[in-house]
């Protein structure tokens, strides 16, 4: 595992932009997709990432059950009228892509470590999967790159496809609320990957425009919403007053109501006590280490960008990032090695569609990453 420092493209900004990828770069000026450098693989370090986000979707799995049987909703903070519909959604096993991104901490030798797994509302999509594989091409077109994201999507879309009756209309909402127009980006991606998968009564609006009847859920020209996609978090939508229209419509939400126990970071210490000294799950509880604990993560439940992190080491704490978050609570997390490149600090986003494994994008900044972390490149050698 390398980082290697390369010139970018004269015209990448174009690049990207026919690629669909608008935010490239920060309000400071600063690149977010950043290709003035790369970082190569062998294929038996890709193997070992390959081997840990399939293992620990099976980990999440058992844990989802176990939570699920022993209905440990509280522990996630979730309204009790929401319970029984995640119970149900998990045992019916709705329409759903079934996707999200693991994030690792990886340096090359050793097993990669879980910090958290990005499964309701997961972005850094399109970089990861069209914008990287064609920068590849242009630049390195004999080596190899961790990435079949977009056919893993497009087969995925597919199956759910033949899972609903001929000609259902498939809606995709997000919010307006989100500035840098990532989410829009993301999602706009999505209906793109869906349309090539088959669908045909493909309609987009924002989550504000969404209407109800008192049975269902309509559009803007009172089209009923019988298949939606959401790039908006399930623990914002059961806290508002609209959103308890759910439980009433018989709407399928991609992902399902149950995708809130696995993206909330409260499962972590549940995974953590259910398969003790695994390999690639870090020690994590609900309650502060002991004082003999030198080296962890304070981490809210429910955050995004890495909000409201604290980083201990030797007791002391060396990185903090400021956010609204952390009033239903945190978990505290064994600090894992992430390798420094002259201070750039990797994260894997491993991406997993329908329970496996389909490729990779990364994320550097500093010790915490933040929504200004920039998108490197891979390849394989």
């Amino acid at each position: 595992m390398q980082r290697v420092s390369c010139t970018p493209r004269p015209n990448w900004k174009n690049s990207v932009e026919e690629l669909g990828l608008i935010w490239h770069t920060t309000p400071d000026g600063v690149p977010y997709w950043a290709e003035n450098a790369y970082y190569q693989f062998s294929t038996t370090q890709i193997a070992k990432i390959e081997a840990a986000t399939n293992e620990c979707y099976r980990l999440f799995v058992e844990a989802g059950q176990h939570i699920v049987d022993n209905r440990l909703f509280d522990q996630f903070g979730i309204p009790a009228d929401y319970h029984d519909a995640i119970v149900l959604a998990w045992e019916r096993e709705p329409p759903a892509l079934n996707y999200g991104r693991f994030d690792f901490a990886f340096d090359g030798y050793n097993d990669p470590k879980l910090l958290e797994f990005n499964c309701d509302t997961p972005t850094s999509l399109l970089e990861g999967s069209v914008v990287q594989w064609h920068w590849k091409e242009e630049v390195h077109p004999s080596k190899d790159q961790f990435n079949s994201i977009h056919e893993a999507f497009v087969g995925k879309w597919r199956d759910v496809l033949g899972s609903l009756r001929l000609g259902t209309p498939l809606h995709f909402a997000v919010s307006s609320q989100e500035a840098s127009g990532e989410d829009a980006v993301t999602t706009a991606y999505m209906a793109d990957m869906a349309k090539e998968a088959g669908f045909s009564n493909i309609y987009q609006i924002q989550i504000d425009d969404i209407g109800w009847d008192g049975h269902q859920f309509l559009d803007l020209d009172n089209r009923p919403m019988e298949v939606v996609y959401k790039l908006y978090p399930w623990e914002w939508m059961v806290n508002e007053e609209f959103g308890r229209n759910v439980l009433l419509s018989d709407t399928y939400w991609i992902e399902p109501i149950w995708k809130m126990i696995w993206s909330n970071k409260a499962i972590l210490p549940i995974v953590s006590e259910l398969f003790p000294n695994h390999p690639n799950i870090l020690k994590s509880q609900r309650e502060p280490f002991p004082t003999t604990v030198r080296d962890y993560v304070k981490k809210p439940i429910l955050s995004r960008e890495g909000a409201n992190v604290e980083i201990f080491q030797d007791g002391v704490c060396i990185a903090k990032s400021d956010g609204e978050y952390g009033e239903e609570g945190y978990i505290y997390q064994e600090l894992a090695i992430i390798p420094s490149f002259d201070g750039n600090y990797p994260i894997i986003g491993s991406w997993v569609v329908d329970g496996e494994s389909c490729g990779m994008g990364i994320r550097e900044g500093g010790l915490i990453t933040d929504n200004v972390a920039r998108f490197v490149p891979h390849v394989i050698v």
